[in-house]
């Protein structure tokens, strides 16, 4: 949505005639300042909500209550949003409309909602990572990239489901049980962050922090029909996240956004990003605005088949049809593969194995952790092993992983960005995402943690199935703003995020 907001009546149950006899001063003013639209605090984005609220079209509490009643309405369907913190967010509402009826704005998302997953750490409000053994784990702070959209004015109304440990596709875990995709109940949503992105999708949440380590935010939201980026490695501090992103494989691992615009992405990529001084892979880089991009001025490479897993007619025709969409748009494209773009499931799953899943049993005991979810048993069993013969297999691995690095990085000096399927598939039934012709298409996600390159997220279609179809654009390193202004572009022509019927 884009415009104005109207109000929408969400307290106390009242609409219709009279209802505005019930409403505070502050809430008559804003039933007046716009016409009443039931659906539009729902469906407007995080950024539109923030300029409602500073220029108090809409007050924050308006906005917390009509998002936790949509929480109320749709959570027991999807069971994405696994601690719902209803009170805190509600103080921090009223809080909020206080300091700016003092003329005080906290920052650029003064009021508004998000939602958290449950492997970013949030002090007070219990932090499982998805394993038992965390349970009940309450952390005493925030993990730095919440912290920083708490000062930004942003308020928590709950922490979303994840796989245990974040380690599978789809999101199920012995503590809380499954999450299911609000276009499909019988589908998942995906994984990691694949309660992110239902309860975002479904009009719960207008933003939302996650986790990618190959395609955790971007296959939720390509399943979920949403917008979604991984940052550059290196952009935003991993503090506070857990399983803490440690040795060899750790640049992997990003914290990364989720919403239903592209815009609000935008918003929130210089608010998380920056060295915090406890992550030390964090570079204090700027960060472009994609505003300025100049999309006439741009060089795109596309593939729409990496060569090792085919994809589906209608991906295959979404990839196309963004390509043409950029051709449009006067943007220089050229249909060429990256060389080894069908290696990176590959390389992936080389560097994954190494001991065979011994060190993730022993860290699952070292939480307490002393069952294990049939899913991330799944995950271990299929990704972990067999474990490798020797340091020698090990070390060449990731000698590997520097080639492709380096071949990828090689292509990439004549494009300024790399336009491809996000997965060759749509969202898949419950319980199938380690069939092995699933597995096979991963490497189209994994590519980008390989590379560590920003990449967004966006949807460009539906397949017959009634799933959404989304796209993925990556761009050199440190250029956000490019993959933003892109999947903006893509955005505006097919109309991205459709509320599901759920």
């Amino acid at each position: 949505m884009t415009g104005s907001i109207g109000r929408r009546d969400i307290l106390g149950g009242m609409a219709g005639v009279g209802a505005a006899a019930a409403l505070t001063p502050y809430q008559l003013a804003a039933a007046q300042a716009a016409p009443a639209n039931p659906d539009a605090i729902l469906s407007a984005s995080a950024s539109d909500l923030a300029e409602a609220i500073r220029s108090k079209r809409l007050s924050s509490r308006e906005v917390v209550d009509a998002y936790l009643q949509r929480i109320a309405v749709v959570n027991p369907k999807l069971n994405a949003v696994v601690q719902i913190t209803a009170d805190a967010a509600r103080k921090g509402a009223d809080d909020a409309d206080a300091a700016l009826a003092r003329g005080a704005i906290k920052g650029p998302l003064h009021g508004v909602p998000v939602t958290i997953k449950d492997t970013l750490e949030t002090t007070g409000v219990i932090c499982t990572g998805g394993t038992l053994g965390r349970a009940h784990y309450v952390p005493k702070a925030d993990a730095t990239a919440v912290a920083r959209l708490r000062a930004a004015g942003a308020i928590m109304l709950g922490k979303t489901n994840v796989p245990e440990l974040a380690g599978a596709l789809e999101t199920d875990n012995l503590i809380y049980g499954r999450t299911n995709n609000p276009y499909d109940l019988k589908r998942t949503p995906g994984g990691s962050s694949g309660g992110e992105a239902a309860i975002i999708s479904a009009g719960g949440s207008p933003l939302g922090l996650g986790t990618d380590a190959g395609g955790s935010i971007r296959i939720p939201a390509h399943y979920c029909g949403l917008a979604a980026l991984k940052p550059t490695a290196g952009r935003v501090p991993r503090t506070g996240q857990f399983p803490r992103p440690l040795g060899p494989r750790q640049s992997v691992f990003h914290v990364s956004l989720i919403a239903r615009r592209v815009a609000d992405l935008a918003l929130a990529l210089p608010i998380v990003a920056g060295p915090d001084f406890h992550d030390f892979t964090v570079v204090d880089m700027p960060v472009h605005d994609m505003r300025s991009v100049d999309l006439s001025k741009l060089k795109l490479a596309y593939f729409a088949d990496d060569g090792f897993s085919s994809p589906t007619p209608e991906i295959a025709a979404a990839v196309h049809a963004a390509a043409k969409a950029f051709i449009d748009a006067h943007v220089a494209v050229d249909e060429k593969r990256p060389p080894d773009a069908e290696k990176a499931g590959t390389v992936y799953y080389d560097m994954t194995r190494g001991d065979g899943g011994v060190g993730v049993r022993a860290f699952l005991k070292s939480v307490g952790t002393n069952q294990i979810s049939p899913l991330f048993e799944a995950s271990i069993v299929k990704r972990a092993s067999p474990a490798m013969g020797s340091i020698t297999e090990a070390l060449a691995a990731f000698n590997k992983w520097d080639v492709y690095r380096n071949t990828m990085l090689d292509f990439m000096q004549g494009y300024d960005a790399l336009l491809s399927p996000v997965l060759p598939y749509v969202a898949p039934l419950h319980g199938t995402s380690f069939d092995d012709n699933l597995q096979r298409g991963v490497g189209y996600a994994q590519m980008h943690n390989l590379t560590g390159w920003p990449t967004a997220t966006v949807r460009v279609g539906t397949s017959p199935e009634g799933m959404p179809i989304g796209v993925q654009v990556a761009a050199r390193p440190w250029r956000e703003d490019v993959a933003l202004a892109l999947v903006a572009h893509l955005e505006s022509v097919f109309g991205g995020w459709k509320m599901p019927m759920v």
